[in-house]
């Protein structure tokens, strides 16, 4: 007996390390694919070997959670009941119910056991790269023969309005998720409920899924893809522009220093989107884990460095605007501005890597991308950006008052039209330049369940660059 107890306790704990949240993400580089479906096939082999003590057991670790109880035919109706937390978020529950009707067909006492999986569905996900994504627990059963029938209780992890969710039991042959096993009960934003038929060779384990479609829009997809296009198309242009027409519009200090900060914005933006692309591909394919760091660390270099090429742009406009006497020299501005264009950038990007890749918190599950979740790595990403366009907004409003105090005094109607159109166009050009529309990302932070909001993002940013042609 303590050798069964201690067999069963310790399979518990290696079993809690592998499927521990924060490493996740690591599971999208075994080059095995099925290696988490031989965890699952393994989980399912441990319940139908538990052996009860005393007509039941119990054991809870953080990211598996296992119960069995006796079981016969004057049961009332028999509940598993589980409560676990998942990603640092707080808890998610799941209820495993045997109808009391399926347990008037036992012909003697028999075993029910029940485990449940908070990470497993994130982690098949990852690994398979399957269409749709497991929004609940995983719950496994193992049960007599003469059951086929169990009623099972989801809480969404991710509480998404306007998504039909769909009630799936695990093929363990065909190693897929099927639908066909199971239907659904009832469904609100919150849990779903399923009745799912039970087979102790195919169908053991069941779960829920969610379309991804609610922001992977079709029309989103398609501004996202085709403004990326355009955007590196433009990007290119626009370098090109600038070493053609380059000795004729830096003629002067300070349309130097201002043609200097355009050419490093576009070609931060240019890397930036080839490295989404690239980052993209390394995704989709089972290439090793630290590819993905390099892709990850790149991409928030560069794009880091664009905010901070957009803020150096905006400190020499407030410069050109309140300094007019005070004269900079080219050297001291390129040494200043390279310090905060790709300096602070560089900095950041290497604490931020430095301090959560020893924890397995740099990447995100399932993606090349900072991780939000677990450590809240994308903070580094964020802060900055956002800090950067609040300041560049006082810049624009700098402008707008310098404009607009250019024709005080003078009285004139036509005078005052000629100034709000000069304010529109100083408007129009510095937001897409300094950045103001990536301020439209906030809003996809506040409420990231709003296609509109997500819709005026992509358009915004997309088409950003063609907006702004170096003049």
């Amino acid at each position: 007996m303590p050798m069964r107890c201690f067999g069963l306790t310790s399979y518990s704990r290696i079993a809690n390390h592998i499927l521990n949240s924060s490493i996740i993400s690591n599971w999208a580089f075994v080059r095995d694919r099925n290696a988490s479906l031989i965890l699952l096939d393994s989980v399912n082999s441990f319940a139908g070997k538990l052996l009860l003590r005393n007509g039941s057991e119990s054991i809870q670790e953080h990211f598996i959670s296992t119960k069995g109880y006796n079981i016969h035919k004057n049961t009332s109706g028999k509940s598993f009941d589980f409560s676990m937390e998942f990603n640092n978020t707080g808890n998610i529950t799941g209820h495993v119910v045997i109808p009391e009707e399926e347990l008037l067909k036992l012909p003697k006492t028999s075993k029910a056991v029940s485990v449940a999986l908070p990470t497993l569905g994130a982690i098949i996900e990852t690994s398979r790269l399957d269409p749709g994504f497991v929004n609940g627990m995983v719950l496994s059963v193992s049960l007599p023969e003469e059951l086929r029938h169990i009623l099972l209780t989801f809480e969404k992890v991710n509480k998404l309005e306007n998504v039909k969710a769909e009630c799936v039991g695990w093929h363990s042959t065909e190693r897929r998720w099927d639908n066909r096993v199971c239907t659904m009960k009832s469904d609100n934003i919150s849990s779903v409920v399923c009745v799912c038929k039970h087979h102790r060779r195919t169908f053991k384990s069941f779960s829920i899924l969610m379309s991804p479609t609610l922001l992977r829009n079709a029309v989103l997809d398609y501004i996202t893809r085709a403004g990326l296009g355009l955007s590196i198309f433009s990007l290119v242009l626009c370098l090109i522009i600038e070493a053609v027409v380059w000795h004729h519009v830096t003629k002067t200090e300070i349309t130097y220093m201002r043609h200097f900060c355009l050419v490093n914005i576009a070609a931060s933006l240019l890397v930036a989107d080839v490295l989404f692309i690239l980052a993209a591909i390394v995704h989709q394919t089972t290439l090793n884990y630290q590819l993905c760091v390099a892709a990850t660390f790149f991409l928030h270099f560069f794009y880091l460095a664009l905010f901070f090429w957009m803020f150096a742009l905006g400190l020499l406009i407030l410069y050109g605007l309140l300094f007019v006497f005070f004269k900079i020299t080219r050297s001291a501005f390129i040494a200043t501005a390279f310090s905060i264009g790709y300096g602070c950038p560089l900095v950041i990007s290497i604490l931020t890597v430095a301090i959560t890749e020893p924890k397995n918190g740099y990447l995100r599950g399932g993606a090349c991308w900072l991780n939000w979740y677990e450590t809240k790595a994308l903070l580094a990403f964020v802060v900055p950006a956002l800090s950067i366009i609040v300041v560049n907004v006082v810049v624009v409003l700098v402008v707008v008052v310098k404009t607009g105090r250019s024709s005080v005094g003078e009285g004139c109607k036509s005078q005052d039209l000629t100034n709000m159109i000069r304010i529109s166009k100083n408007v129009a050009l510095l937001t897409p330049l300094l950045g103001l529309t990536w301020g439209f990302g906030l809003a996809t932070i506040v409420d990231s369940r709003s296609l509109a909001f997500h819709i005026t993002f992509a358009l915004l940013n997309a088409f950003q660059e063609s907006e702004a042609p170096p003049v």
